[in-house]
């Protein structure tokens, strides 16, 4: 460790003008970063082209053979590339790259040797050269490759600060964190299960709308004696029903509600919940078993975390 320490204190004080033109030159680019490496800098570049996607700045990893064998299809004259070799002789590499230039990609190099192959061929050559190998042998790739990484970071430090890419945008590209966890939550963990919006069918209308205005979901459920789930009453269809001038208190419940509605299994995950309620336009799923028996009903809120799911700041 102290060996790698030694090689990042050693190429930060090394970084130049390079690095600041590399920052340029991404910041300003209108397509996408194309990291390409082999071996362990393939490794190291996968891991900055994540790191650059997640922060604002789009891009993917190439592998030159693959490149070589028609993946160069997916570049385009927009985007720039990031080439990693630490030798700066890596021949697959190297081979692609007159093919980027002559599509009008720039090309940045990140490497030791700022007169190799690569160097040569690359528009703004990054500097990455560490006193020495923490491997004894002097031959595996670890404090260079660790400050290859160090540098891809830097870069997309860097271009967070450029861009002025905040946590909204971060959490945009994140849908995995706290939202996406508690999505892969069941359905049971999150519903509601107790004093439920309820009344038994053929109760007078009247009646279910004291409940629907006490039970605080915007929906009543309307059940047999059995405790099936036959049909819903929601805000929305009140609110149908007094534009059309139709509302009769006196009339049975089983008048106004929505038969056979939308439902979802108790076992089933909160994100297929959340599709449902996205894809018919609605907040509130009565939760029934596969005997037809209502265990439950979940809210829109209670899937975003009732509060604790933030969208901004």
């Amino acid at each position: 460790m102290d060996v790698e320490i030694a090689g990042l204190a050693a190429v930060r004080d090394d970084l130049g003008q390079g690095f600041l033109d590399a920052l340029e030159t991404l910041a300003c680019c209108s397509g996408r970063v194309v990291v390409i490496g082999l071996g362990k800098s393939g490794l190291v570049g996968r891991k900055i082209a994540a790191t650059f996607s997640s922060t604002g700045s789009p891009a993917f990893f190439l592998h030159p053979v693959e490149g070589a064998h028609g993946d160069l299809g997916m570049i385009r004259p927009e985007d720039v590339a990031l080439a990693i070799s630490n030798s700066g002789e890596t021949d697959e590499l190297n081979a692609i790259l007159p093919a980027l230039r002559s599509l009008g990609v720039r090309i940045v190099a990140v490497t030791r040797d700022e007169r190799s192959s690569l160097a040569g061929l690359s528009d703004i050559v990054i500097k990455v050269a560490v006193p020495k190998e923490a491997c004894p042998l002097g031959l595996a790739p670890t404090a260079s490759t660790t400050a290859a990484l160090a540098v891809g970071d830097a870069l997309a430090v860097g271009l967070i600060h450029w861009k002025r890419f905040d946590a909204c945008a971060f959490r945009r590209c994140h849908p995995g964190g706290t939202l996406g966890q508690r999505l892969r939550l069941l359905i049971q963990d999150v519903m509601h299960r107790d004093n439920l919006p309820v009344v038994r069918s053929g109760v007078s209308l009247a009646h279910a709308l004291n409940v629907l205005n006490t039970g605080g979901l915007g929906t009543v459920a309307i059940i047999d004696e059995l405790g099936r789930l036959k049909g819903i009453l929601t805000d929305g269809d009140v609110r149908r029903l007094v534009c059309h001038n139709r509302l009769n208190t006196e009339n049975d419940v089983d008048t106004a509600m929505t038969v056979s509605p939308r439902s979802v299994l108790p076992g089933q995950t909160a994100a297929l919940a959340l599709d449902v309620m996205e894809s018919a336009a609605i907040t509130v799923l009565p939760v029934v078993g596969t005997d037809g028996l209502l265990c439950g009903m979940v809210h829109l809120h209670d899937l975003l975390g009732k509060g604790g799911v933030t969208f901004s700041r």
